[in-house]
């Protein structure tokens, strides 16, 4: 886990609905805190600032936002993206106390041997799908790891699989998924391929690639995809703000 403090500094907000369509124009986003049954507090930041502190923090990360004068520690609940530009349309913040647990979803990577940066099984040709990119855990905002690892040198031959169960989760943190969830599996390149063509395209290997496509996928294509909201979605949420 990291101890990096990520600040957002962020302006009063008092244009809300379809008028925010002129903010992002304008090179800001509409965003929203919610505060433990408070009333919420309707802010907007400039996009750049926005964007670095979504990269940092993603939605495992406590964020220090400034103000009106005041400082709220929150993390990121929603994020909305334009589906065209795919860049970010709004944000939903929730206010966060340090001494309460939160749930926050943190992502999985695989952890190799020094040195290496494949499993036993890829450098032997085989072929490693991922089933499981994050886990949902509980734990005090200081706790919050912004990764959690698996070992990837448990993946050896055809079959061998690595569950919620081999994460290493810290002290602190409980993990919420069930244990016996699958988190990546070795496969023959060959049943892949197979499977692939049967799905149209949807396997996925442990780097996040498609198989037999690798290096097209890049990382956060992934988490803006699955944020994407219409125009009209966007609006919607900033008239609810």
């Amino acid at each position: 886990m990291t101890k990096d403090t990520i600040e957002l500094e962020v302006q009063p907000r008092t244009v809300v609905g379809k008028q925010v369509k002129q903010l992002r124009k304008d090179g800001m986003i509409p965003a929203v805190i919610h505060d433990h049954g408070k009333d919420s507090v309707v802010i907007m930041g400039e996009s750049v600032a926005v964007t670095k502190v979504y990269r940092q923090a993603g939605k495992h990360h406590p964020v220090q936002i400034k103000t009106g004068g005041k400082t709220y520690s929150a993390m990121i609940k929603e994020v909305g993206f334009d589906p065209h530009k795919h860049l970010i349309s709004h944000v939903v913040f929730n206010a966060v106390d340090a001494n309460e647990k939160v749930t926050a979803e943190i992502p999985v990577h695989a952890q190799y041997a020094e040195g290496n940066d494949a499993s036993p099984a890829e450098r032997a040709g085989l072929m490693v799908l991922a089933n499981t990119s994050a886990v949902t855990v509980e734990a005090t905002p200081s706790n919050l790891p912004d990764v959690l690892y698996y070992d990837a040198e448990k993946l050896v031959e055809v079959g061998d699989h690595v569950s919620v169960a081999d994460l290493q989760v810290p002290s602190g943190v409980v993990v919420t998924n069930d244990p016996t969830q699958g988190i990546a599996t070795v496969y023959e390149p060959s049943a892949v391929a197979a499977a692939n063509d049967a799905a149209g395209g949807d396997a996925t290997t442990a780097d996040g690639s498609e198989a037999g496509e690798e290096g097209e996928a890049e990382s956060g294509e992934a988490a803006e995809g699955d944020a994407a909201t219409s125009d009209k979605s966007d609006e919607s949420t900033s008239e609810k703000e």
